[in-house]
Formats: structure tokens, C-alpha cells, sequence
């Protein structure tokens, strides 16, 4: 039994679509078999070539009017000339404007007998439920990695191409449930290599670092080796390697490691295969959970300004500083990471008490037995960044970009000295510097620091210490030359 109205609701290639247009086959066939298309007959020919007029594939999204629905309504009265049954599908029934659904709304609720409707859709909540009420709805899940893989090798096979078994999942983890997805991917990569299709040609192809990098970038993060980790997305970025895949790799993975926290046992068969399980396991002992969600919000918040970044390299190496060196920033997630940090080791045991050592040592102890303590190295003098630079960061930070603001307020990262008409920005981290260098943040300190001295002020970015207090030695030579002109003589 066939109703009037089909709702179809998945996540992209499901097979919604095709699944419609095998239901129009198998109502308007000539000679079923157990209810399925015989692909032979007129109608299942007309159809499957797309010559066939009464069954309409409609774009919601691109006819989305009431007067596009209006003209649909009119259309559908009339009675088909080629098969049984006159079917509509509308793709993306979403898109449709709230006037076009009312408009929809009647023949849906009561179509002639030979009119069907099968309407599709990726945002089943966008549909109104006066809609959804009228309608059998069907919902398409996500395709496992296991049947996408078995399908490449089998389209694979069929086109003559060479697919090895690691590259089949990694495709099928890129396609993330979705068949077609997996197909233009295998296409992608098949026309852009020569020769047997490995994981490796399908990770330079698509322009992401592959399970083994990704696992090691985040062990760098592990062990809070910025340097390390610095070098491996300077790598990546020389490469031609896509940054928002990078961090989406990364989100993957500490997603896959906060589920082998929670369920170590259960959690192995819910990864994503974005790192080896063995590695997976790894990597899970050395985090604590708060250093996880700590990752994965920095990530997302990374991610989320990519749309209104200048350079997204520059915000990927300042996302991985933070991460790698949670003590830049004093907010409430930092904190929790460290702390959960020292709690895990604490339990481990690779954080123990320093033992207690009774004071047996007596007077009569030779002065020879004990080994002098060498004497402190003298101190060279510190540079005092001035007040006046704590005010122009503040102010600085509420113009800059979100994900810099805790960098540049950070005095280990970056301090300033105010020598005259000059402000000099002391960076200690190359990537700090670059932030500073940028013309838009030179000019925005400048003009903070102008307005807070009243006076005109020049921004000079450095990384050398040593060229303040050069430059406060000059100006103390000038003015000792200008209070006596007869020792010195400056031209």
C-alpha cells in the first residue's frame, strides 16, 4: 500500500534522493518484482534517462516562491500521460518560504490518486509540523565505515583502479556516513595520482596530515613541546596542507580521547580512526580530562574565527602556543587543565611527596664532607617594563582579535618600554612579534600610545632586549653632552 506523501530526512548522501527516485520506478513500473523495479520496462527506462514527464525532480532551494508552488499546485491536477502515477520530488524541501508551505500545505493534505509526493530534506527541523503531520516520514542514517569501504573496492574494481585497503577507510572516514561523499572523494584522488592509490597519495591529495602526524602533533601538545610542534604545522603549511582540515583532525582526536576517558573499554570501538588505537590508548593516559575540553574549546574557537582572520596560519600557531603552554593564560579552563594535570600524576605516580629525610647529620661532620655549594652567578639588571604599557594593552585588547587578546597581555610573551618619542614591544616568542609587526596592530598600539602620553609615539617591535637599554644609555649620553657642551661635542 502506497501513501500520497513521503518525508525523506538524513544527512547528505544517505541516498535520499536516489531512494525517491527508485520509489517513483517501483510505483509507475510496469512489471514489479516483489514490489521492485525491473530497470527494462518503458516507464523504469523513461525514468532512469530523465525523459520521462510526469516524474518531476523540483530544487527547493532555487524555487523556494509561493509562486513556484502556486505553479507546481496547477500543474499536479492534471492526470499523467506516460506512467500510473505522477510524482514530485522536492529536494531540500526546507528552503521553501513559510507562504510556499501554506500553499503547499492543501493538495498535500488531499492529492488526487494520481499524484505522489516525496519530500526530502537535511534540516528535518525547519519543516513545519503541519507538514511533517501529513507526511510518512523515513529517516536515513549514516552509512558505517565498513560498507563505504566495501563499496569503494567494489567501484574501485569496476573502474580499474588500484585501491589500497587503508586508503578505502581513510576515505570512508573522510566521508563521514555519506556514500556520495566517499565517491567524489575516490574520484578526487584517483584522477590525481597514477599507479596504486595508497593512503599516503590520498592524505597529499586531499591535503591533510594522515593518522601517524596528527597523533604526533597532539603528543608534542602532550608533552608541552611548542617548539616541536611549532615546526611540524610549519611543515604542514609548507606542504600545501589545508589549516582548517588540521584542526579539524585535532578536534576528531581529542574528541576520540575524552571517549576512551570515559568508557576506556566501550570507547575503542566509537574512535574515528583518526590515529591508530594503540596510539589512541596512548595518548588518553597522558591528558586529563580537563585538559581535553580545555583543547577541544580552544580548537573550536580557532576554528570559528576563521571566517574573519587575515591569516589562518598565524591564528592555527597561536592556538598550538596555548595549548602547548597552558600557564600563558590565568582564566578558569587553564587552571582546571594544570591542576587535573598534577591530579592524574599524583594518582599515576609519576608526581610523588619528597620523602622524609631525619636530620642525622651532627656537628662533628667534617667541613671536607661536605661539597661547597658553588657561588651564585651575579644577576644581570632586569629591564622594568613602564606602567604606562600595561595601560596601553589593556586598551589594545579590547580592539584586537579575540584568540590574541591573552597573548599580548601576558608579560612572558611580551613587555613594553617607553624611551622617548619611541615605545619598544619586547617580544620573546617569534610568533608574537609577527602579531605586532602586522600594520593594523603597529598602528592600533601606536595610537593607544600616543593618546596615553599626549604625545606622538613610534612602535618598534623587537625580540633583542639589549637594543632599551642601548637606547637608554644613548639618551643618557645626550644628555649629559647637552648639559656639557664642552666635554662632548655631538653634530
Amino acid at each position: 500500500r502506497m501513501s500520497h506523501a513521503y518525508l525523506f530526512t538524513g544527512s547528505r548522501g544517505t541516498g535520499k534522493t536516489t531512494c525517491a527516485k527508485i520509489l517513483a520506478k517501483a510505483v509507475n513500473c510496469l512489471h514489479p518484482d516483489n514490489g521492485n523495479p525491473c530497470n527494462v520496462c518503458e516507464a523504469c527506462r523513461s525514468i532512469d534517462d530523465g525523459s520521462c514527464m510526469d516524474v518531476l525532480e523540483i530544487d527547493a532551494a532555487s524555487n523556494n516562491g509561493v509562486d513556484n508552488v502556486r505553479s507546481l499546485r496547477d500543474d499536479a491536477i492534471y492526470s499523467p500521460s506516460q506512467v500510473r502515477k505522477r510524482v514530485y520530488i522536492i529536494d531540500e524541501v526546507h528552503m521553501l518560504s513559510l507562504s510556499a508551505f501554506n500553499a503547499l500545505l492543501k493538495i498535500i493534505e488531499e492529492p488526487p490518486e494520481h499524484l505522489l509526493f516525496i519530500l526530502a530534506t537535511t534540516e528535518l527541523h525547519k519543516v513545519p509540523a503541519t507538514i511533517l503531520s501529513r507526511c510518512q516520514r523515513f529517516s536515513f542514517r549514516r552509512i558505517s565505515q565498513e560498507d563505504i569501504a566495501a563499496r569503494l573496492q567494489y567501484v574501485a574494481y569496476q573502474e580499474k583502479i588500484e585501491l589500497e585497503d587503508e586508503a578505502a577507510r581513510v576515505l570512508a572516514r573522510l566521508a563521514d556516513g555519506g556514500m556520495r561523499d566517499g565517491l567524489s572523494l575516490l574520484d578526487q584522488c584517483a584522477s590525481a595520482t597514477t599507479g596504486e592509490l595508497t593512503a599516503q597519495k590520498v592524505y597529499a591529495c586531499l591535503g591533510i596530515a594522515g593518522i601517524q602526524d596528527c597523533g604526533k602533533l597532539m603528543e608534542h601538545i602532550s608533552h608541552q613541546d611548542t617548539a616541536s610542534a611549532l615546526k611540524m604545522v610549519s611543515h604542514y603549511y609548507a606542504e600545501g596542507k589545508d589549516m582548517g582540515a588540521l584542526m579539524d583532525e585535532l578536534a576528531c582526536l581529542t574528541r576520540d580521547l575524552m571517549i576512551l576517558k570515559t568508557a576506556p573499554k566501550e570507547g575503542i570501538t566509537m574512535l574515528s580512526g583518526i590515529a591508530s588505537d594503540r596510539q589512541a590508548v596512548s595518548l588518553a593516559e597522558v591528558f586529563s580530562f580537563g585538559e581535553l575540553v580545555r583543547i577541544l574549546n580552544l580548537i573550536q574557537q580557532t576554528v570559528a574565527g576563521f571566517t574573519r582572520s587575515v591569516s589562518r596560519r598565524l591564528d592555527v600557531e597561536t592556538c598550538i602556543v596555548n595549548l602547548c603552554r597552558p600557564e600563558l593564560t590565568l582564566d578558569a579552563e587553564a587552571l582546571n587543565a594544570r591542576i587535573t594535570r598534577l591530579e592524574d600524576q599524583v594518582k599515576s605516580g609519576l608526581v610523588a611527596a619528597p620523602a622524609f629525610v631525619p636530620a642525622t647529620v651532627t656537628e662533628e661532620a667534617s667541613a671536607a664532607d661536605q661539597i661547597p655549594e658553588p657561588e651564585p652567578e651575579p644577576e644581570l639588571p632586569k629591564l622594568e617594563p613602564d606602567e604606562a604599557w600595561d595601560e596601553v594593552c589593556q586598551q589594545v585588547a579590547k580592539e584586537i582579535q579575540p584568540q590574541w587578546r591573552n597573548v599580548i597581555t601576558n608579560k612572558e610573551a611580551v613587555n613594553g618600554y617607553f624611551r622617548g618619542p619611541q615605545l619598544f614591544v619586547v617580544c620573546n616568542i617569534s610568533f608574537v612579534k609577527d602579531i605586532f609587526k602586522d600594520p593594523k596592530t603597529n598602528e592600533l598600539v601606536a595610537r593607544k600610545a600616543s593618546a596615553l602620553m599626549g604625545r606622538p609615539i613610534t612602535v618598534v617591535v623587537t625580540d633583542d632586549a639589549s637594543a632599551v637599554s642601548r637606547t637608554g644609555d644613548m639618551e643618557t649620553l645626550l644628555r649629559f653632552g647637552q648639559e656639557f657642551p664642552g666635554i662632548v661635542n655631538f653634530k
